[in-house]
């Protein structure tokens, strides 16, 4: 108990010439609140019985090396770049898909400037936000008008606030869906204003439960594709031409919603063949599709509504549109990200698509590369295995893309403790433990950051 004598006042520690100085970097709040948090920690260090003791000599020392360091983190952003190594493409908790550089360089362009945001260049006066993408988005998915919020649940929700408030909307029991973060489609439709009218049941429903459910109360169809989940087996779901006719004949508009967003201006590759399109669903005569921007197109978080120019109008009046639209860096990404998908070339820019597209044989012989490189590091087992990829992110349910992993053993490391090591870089590296051993799939690791997996795997097993 004599240890705890030795702690210095916090007056006394933040008075040494390193502390002064992050003060004044950090500022003197930062710096006292650190010095006080090192304090607290070496306090608890010194109550533990277990602890290894510490000379006197040393304390003032380490109380000031560990207030840097926490004043130093208090500076730093806590959003950080890290490399993916999990094999899941659209990662939600890793911020879902990577933009394409010329995406990431427009955002940047944009946010270091003023912008003609909501400004008409040609007469000199305000403009609409929503004219930057709604363009390429129709040339895209052959809709007849467009509109971009800030996420795809808004879409859904400024879609039925607009089109069905007060009225009843008719889903299928089998696509009363939950999504991420625990929001159900029931609950949003809730928010909405509009009644919720199901109908069928999980695993059947026919073009007649439809019918038999139309009112002079039924506000609209909606339609919700079950991207993260399935069901197999004694299944019936209406085509969508069927449900387009129905529509028809009772005057109610049907709105879709897509979640992952493929567009379709191109033949989708194996790993996603089964995904429907936006483009074949306004083909078929859906009224109004709604996706996300952040998954399978490749582009920012945002909510993509297209479809009928007069219903999109109408959505796009509703007084809930200011409060759910998106920004001008959402804008120039996704304009870039749309332009890509405009030229055929350009499209392999998109790293979603460029993940979906490879083939083991690809990856394998970008992991044979990093065997190679660390073949001459101490105290790391390395093996390259069979595996899978997912698509992720709610999109593609079922998909698995068959891979070759990086399988890493750090000497005296337990699978959990090296994983630990490799997040805590300068530059984590994000990867999965599978049978005692953490797993790197290249897939989602640029090529450029092969190198960079080589140096982490390095500093990972020789960090003290």
């Amino acid at each position: 108990m004599s240890e705890f004598r030795h702690i210095p006042s916090i007056e006394q520690l933040i008075s040494r010439p390193a502390l002064e100085r992050a003060a004044s970097r950090h500022g003197r709040d930062v710096v006292t609140q650190a010095a006080r948090d090192a304090a607290s920690e070496l306090r608890l260090r010194f109550a533990d019985d277990t602890a290894t003791p510490m000379a006197p000599e040393s304390i003032a020392d380490w109380l000031e090396s560990r207030a840097l360091a926490l004043a130093g983190a208090h500076a730093t952003p806590s959003l950080r770049r890290v490399i993916n190594a999990t094999g899941v493409i659209i990662h939600t908790n890793l911020g879902r898909a990577p933009l394409a550089e010329a995406a990431a360089l427009a955002a940047a362009r944009i946010a270091a400037g003023y912008s003609n945001l909501e400004f008409d260049l040609d007469r000199g006066d305000r403009g609409q936000r929503h004219v930057h993408a709604e363009r390429l988005l129709c040339s895209l998915t052959g809709a007849e008008a467009a509109l971009v919020v800030n996420n795809a649940a808004a879409a859904a929700l400024l879609a039925l606030k607009a089109l069905a408030t007060g009225r009843e909307v008719i889903v299928s029991r089998g696509e009363l869906v939950e999504i991420g973060g625990g929001f159900r489609v029931p609950d949003i439709l809730a928010q909405s204003g509009a009644t919720l009218r199901e109908v069928g049941t999980t695993n059947r429903t026919r073009i007649a439960d439809y019918a038999a459910a139309i009112n002079d109360r039924t506000g609209l169809i909606l339609r919700v594709h079950p991207s993260n989940f399935q069901i197999q087996g004694f299944t019936e779901r209406p085509p969508l031409s069927d449900l387009v006719s129905l529509s028809r004949r009772f005057s109610v508009p049907v709105v879709e919603d897509l979640g992952s967003g493929w567009l379709g201006v191109m033949p989708a590759p194996a790993s996603i063949a089964d995904e429907p399109s936006v483009r074949e669903s306004l083909e078929a005569g859906i009224d109004v599709v709604v996706f996300s921007g952040d998954k399978l197109l490749g582009g920012p978080q945002a909510g993509i509504a297209v479809g009928r120019r007069d219903l999109i109008g109408e959505l796009r009046g509703n007084p809930l549109m200011r409060a759910l639209r998106a920004d001008k860096l959402t804008y120039a990404a996704l304009e870039a990200t749309l332009a890509l998908w405009s030229e055929e070339p350009a499209r392999l820019q998109v790293p979603v698509l460029q993940m979906t597209s490879l083939t083991a044989a690809d990856i394998e012989r970008r992991v044979a590369t990093v065997i190679a490189k660390l073949s001459d590091a101490r105290d790391l087992e390395c093996e390259a295995i069979d595996g899978d990829s997912t698509v992720g992110g709610g999109s593609a349910s079922g998909s698995r893309l068959p891979t070759q992993l990086l399988a890493v053993c750090g000497a005296g490391l337990s699978a959990p403790a090296f994983a630990s090591r490799l997040r805590q870089l300068d530059l984590p590296i994000v990867g999965r433990i599978q049978q005692d051993r953490v797993v790197l799939d290249l897939r989602t690791v640029a090529p450029d950051d092969d190198a960079r997996i080589v140096e982490g795997l390095i500093a990972a097993q020789s960090a003290p």
